[in-house]
């Protein structure tokens, strides 16, 4: 007889805890699905084993049920396991949510096999490149911590067009050699298909898995099936593909590190990052972690400085090209001027020149700037807290300009406090205005836009990426999902159309996010053998990011950008919890964001409560019927274990009051704050 602790597949709070269970099967292990009888009607209900014991107490035997059935189909390796009670704890989810990231969606095919839709993939003609000296250092120094057989850590800070991509490759070729496999992590679903089809040239598509969530349900049951089994060693994905379900992983590659999509906005909350090392440190693992980026974030950079990951440089491009020339335009000189498009002179007179010489074109805006903020087209100034110095989000429902951080409220303005100007303007952003004013400008030539509204249906994205590279378009027009990593040669000049969108987020990474765009987006210019340009848009020249991106000087950023974070304790300095109050009643909502509130205070150090932010209603105040407050937390470095162990307390409270009609989820260091 075995006795198996069991997470039962039940996303409520009250039954987030283990279940213990007899079995007399003998192969059943940590890992393993089975079917069960839960509660008071015994209905059979599945489970995943967290662990096995040999014996219980005898007043346990007596109530004991027993395991009815062990899924042969689908199971989990006990170093999953282990990294789901870890994310658990790391992240303040259930077991199960934690669990689930690592179980296939979708289900079986019923009549045989479904076509593989990566089958018929040729891949780009890999050929040997002669490496640049500074590549070599790099994989000699990789090579050598792979050959060792222990965990260790790399960050390549390499300048777009580096050849960061060659190096993921030659180590993999290095991984696989030594009987291991590997996962290769991209930001965008959109950048799948360029790696895919680079890894495909050199290992053969038989050696590689795909996991994303473009992929239908069917589909992506098969491809984790195909890892599962041990079919393949190789996978390539976005966000979700760290969970790819290998055994004996030696590398993880997370390409374009500092993007955002690496954190989960969905429940569990975790960050991609973090569970590849608790992955890769595990003892039947033992891998290399390799983060590349151009622009690193801040807090991955002072990691790096901290010695927790090795830095490796790559200052040249590969094909020794300079980087592109950067022009930045100041849209309130446009303005005084009569220009009140949203194309500056200077970038029309670049785009008709480079289009009639043959050159593409792209242009980026940024949509992210979902959260409205209030700006002066006259002099710049922008409405900011006084408190955390970041930008005050517009509410057209109140008229009330509010900080997302500590709740600080203001008026709506109608002049601009700095000039008295009535040019006082609340800013968004919209890719269809851009593609509109396009047209009109440049009739005779193809113009596409790519952003998320427009690439909804299936393979539109790939098409539009196919038909940039074989030159049937002319000008690109998108977001952050043209901003990196895509390698087209022809590309003459990149338009950033306004930098100021990123640049005022209510969001203390704000600098850092405009930084990393503009230079990502600067790095899709000059991938030929020609130099390329890059225009900048922007109503505030003079801001730091926007001085520094544009001499693409990341280290100058990084240096001025630290200190305003040391200064304000925002992160490397601390760990940022938001937790987000919900209900279908407003008051419900309310009253457990505020019993929360008082409750943290209480069991803080008098020194500490300064830290805890009052509740607020949150930016989306209500989403289908569901009311919502959020209350942020500031945790200085070296106290996540007890802010985390206290959130735990006040969730297991919460668990054993019945009346309860709110629920409470936590995010730590979230991307966003609206």
């Amino acid at each position: 007889m075995k006795y198996l602790n069991i997470v039962i597949d039940n996303r409520s709070d009250s039954t987030d805890s283990l279940y213990t269970y007899g079995c007399n099967c003998e192969n059943v292990s940590a890992g393993n699905k089975v079917y069960v009888p839960f509660a008071k009607g015994n209905r059979l209900r599945e489970g995943y084993v967290i662990s096995v014991s040999s014996q219980v107490t005898d007043d346990m035997a007596d109530r004991l049920k027993y395991v009815e059935k062990v899924d042969e189909e689908i199971s989990l390796t006990p170093e999953m396991i282990r990294t789901a009670v870890w994310m658990r704890n790391r992240y303040l989810c259930r077991y199960i949510d934690a669990i689930k990231c690592f179980t296939p969606v979708g289900s079986k095919a019923k009549r045989g096999v479904r076509k593989d839709p990566f089958s018929e993939r040729q891949g780009e003609e890999y050929s040997l490149k002669k490496l640049t000296n500074q590549q070599t250092s790099a994989m000699e120094r990789i090579g050598n911590a792979v050959k060792r057989g222990k965990h260790d850590r790399f960050l390549i800070h390499g300048v777009t067009g580096s050849g960061k991509t060659e190096i993921y490759i030659r180590t993999a070729e290095i991984v696989l050699a030594e009987q291991k496999k590997v996962i290769v992590l991209v930001p965008e679903i959109s950048l799948t298909t360029q790696i895919i089809d680079r890894f495909i040239g050199k290992f053969g598509y038989e050696s590689i898995a795909v996991l994303h969530s473009r992929l239908s349900l069917g589909e992506r049951y098969d491809q984790w099936k195909k890892i599962r089994d041990d079919k393949v060693k190789i996978v390539i994905g976005a966000r979700s593909a760290v969970f790819a379900p290998l055994e004996n992983i030696g590398l993880i590659v997370v390409d374009e590190e500092h993007e955002s999509t690496y954190k989960s906005d969905h429940t569990p909350k975790y960050d991609t990052i973090e569970v590849a090392v608790k992955r890769l440190q595990d003892k039947d693992n033992k891998g290399i972690l390799i983060l590349g980026s151009a622009t690193p974030s801040v807090s991955t950079y002072s990691r790096g400085k901290e010695g927790i990951y090795k830095i490796i440089k790559l200052t040249e491009r590969y094909n020794k090209v300079d980087m592109p020339h950067v022009a930045v335009v100041d849209m309130r000189a446009e303005l005084k001027n009569g220009n009140k498009s949203i194309i500056s002179r200077e970038l029309y007179r670049k785009m008709k020149e480079k289009l009639e010489d043959g050159k593409q074109v792209m242009l980026f805006l940024n949509r992210r700037g979902y959260s409205t903020f209030i700006s002066c087209r006259e002099c710049g100034y922008v409405a900011k807290c006084p408190a955390c110095g970041l930008s005050l989000t517009y509410h057209k429902k109140t008229g009330s300009a509010v900080c997302h951080y500590c709740g600080y409220s203001q008026g709506a303005l109608n002049r601009c406090p700095e000039c008295g100007s009535k040019y006082i303007r609340y800013f968004g952003s919209g890719t269809e205005k851009v593609e509109e004013t396009i047209l009109e400008l440049f009739p005779e030539f193809s113009v596409e836009r790519m952003d998320l509204d427009s690439v909804r249906k299936k393979g539109e994205l790939d098409r539009k990426i196919r038909d940039f590279r074989k030159g049937k378009t002319d000008i690109l027009i998108g977001t952050q999902l043209i901003a990196k990593g895509l390698d087209f040669k022809n590309v003459g000049l990149v338009g950033i159309i306004s930098a100021d969108v990123s640049l005022n987020i209510p969001d203390f990474r704000s600098p850092e996010r405009t930084l990393q765009l503009i230079i990502q987006a600067s790095g899709r210019a000059g991938r030929g053998s020609e130099k390329g340009s890059v225009v900048i848009q922007t109503y505030s020249p003079e801001h730091y990011a926007l001085e520094f991106a544009s001499r693409q000087d990341y280290e100058g950023f990084y240096n001025t950008e630290i200190q305003f974070r040391k200064y304000m304790g925002y992160p490397p300095y601390s760990d940022m919890f938001q937790i987000v109050f919900s209900s279908d009643d407003r008051e419900a909502a309310l009253a457990g964001a505020k019993d929360w509130y008082e409750r943290i205070k209480e069991l803080l150090p008098e020194d500490e409560r300064g830290n805890v932010f009052s509740p607020q209603e949150a930016y989306m105040s209500k989403i289908k019927e569901t009311y919502r407050f959020s209350m942020l937390i500031k945790c200085l470095r070296g106290k996540r274990k007890k802010y985390s162990d206290l959130i735990i307390s006040l969730k297991e409270q919460d668990r054993k009051n019945r009346k309860k009609k709110y629920t409470a989820v936590v995010d730590i260091n979230p991307y966003s704050f609206v």
